[in-house]
This record gives C-alpha cells, sequence and structure tokens, in this order.
C-alpha cells in the first residue's frame, strides 16, 4: 500500500465511477457524478435544503507534503466535506478536501491531502451509505467492504492552528469519524 501525499482527483473520480458500476453501490437506475469545489462550506441555506442538498463530513487517514521544505506528514483527522442530493434520476456529488499547513514553515499555505487507494474506497463506501440512507431510505446493508468502524488510533494531537477545517469550524469532532451536518 503505497501512501501518496498528492492531491489526485482523477483517484476519486475513477474509484467513484469503479464503485458505481462495479459494485452496484447506488443501483437504483439513477445517473451519478462527482466533482470537486475547493470552496464549498458546511452552510446549507433553506432553499439549497428544498432542492435536496445534504451534507457529510467525513476524518479520514491522508498524507501531505509541504511545497516550501518538502517536509511530509501523515494525518488520521484529515477532513473531508460531501454535499450531495438527488433530483429526478441525477445524483450529485461535490467534494471537498481541507488541507493542513506545515508546522516547521508555518506560513498559513494549506496543501491538499494525498490518499491511498484503499482509503479512497473506504471514503466513498461511506459516503455511498449516507445517500443510500437519505436519498432511497434503504438502510446500509454492508454492501461495500467492511464498513464497521473503524478504531483509530491518534498518536498525535490535533494541530487545530495548522488544520483549514478546523480554521472554517468545519473540522469533524475529533471522537467521530462520520458526521451529518445539518
Amino acid at each position: 500500500m503505497s501512501i501518496s501525499t498528492d492531491w489526485v482527483p482523477s483517484l476519486w473520480r475513477e474509484t467513484f465511477e469503479e464503485l458505481l458500476d462495479e459494485d452496484n453501490e447506488l443501483d437504483y437506475g439513477d445517473q451519478w457524478n462527482l466533482n470537486f469545489s475547493y470552496v464549498q462550506t458546511a452552510d446549507v441555506t433553506q432553499e439549497e435544503r428544498k432542492r435536496g442538498w445534504k451534507i457529510y463530513c467525513h476524518s479520514g487517514f491522508g498524507s501531505f507534503e509541504c511545497a516550501s521544505c518538502h517536509k511530509v506528514w501523515s494525518s488520521a483527522r484529515v477532513s473531508l466535506l460531501f454535499r450531495y442530493r438527488l433530483r429526478r434520476d441525477r445524483g450529485s456529488v461535490i467534494m471537498r478536501p481541507f488541507g493542513q499547513a506545515c508546522l516547521s514553515c508555518q506560513d498559513n499555505d494549506f496543501h491538499r491531502p494525498g490518499f491511498t487507494t484503499e482509503e479512497v474506497e473506504d471514503v466513498l463506501c461511506r459516503l455511498f451509505a449516507k445517500i443510500r440512507k437519505n436519498c432511497y431510505r434503504v438502510e446500509d446493508d454492508n454492501n461495500c467492504g467492511d464498513s464497521s468502524p473503524k478504531t483509530k488510533r491518534f498518536t498525535k494531537p490535533h494541530e487545530a492552528d495548522f488544520c483549514e477545517a478546523c480554521q472554517q469550524g468545519i473540522c469533524c469532532q475529533p471522537d467521530e469519524t462520520d458526521a451529518e451536518i445539518n
């Protein structure tokens, strides 16, 4: 399992498509797509709620590399924000990965995370479970991998001052791996 420190949107998009096609994760006859927004927030207006938008926040394991000093670090608290909805026969997911700043440089430049293929699959399977529950009213029947909660061992304190999600008040809670934001 190689750990990438580069943000690779194509890994997310291709895994999303593979899970849809091969594993029939959202096989309800609807078309789903995944896009990215690097500015979206967890705020959902009343009008957006009426149009079906929901928010899901996940805290996953990722790695970073500082563009200035090339320091590499890993974090078990990489926040990912998903906005999703199903409207008629079209489903949309908009994802935002939150970055972290380098502790050595302390320059407030947030670097986007890199992920293993396994972590991407796990995160997307959890997202699909939320979509099945909230868009199709289907309780999770554990179709995709082992969706049992993983016990994460945090060996270092979370550096809120260097976390982009914390700076924006979105960071997933330290003792939760998933959160639905209402």
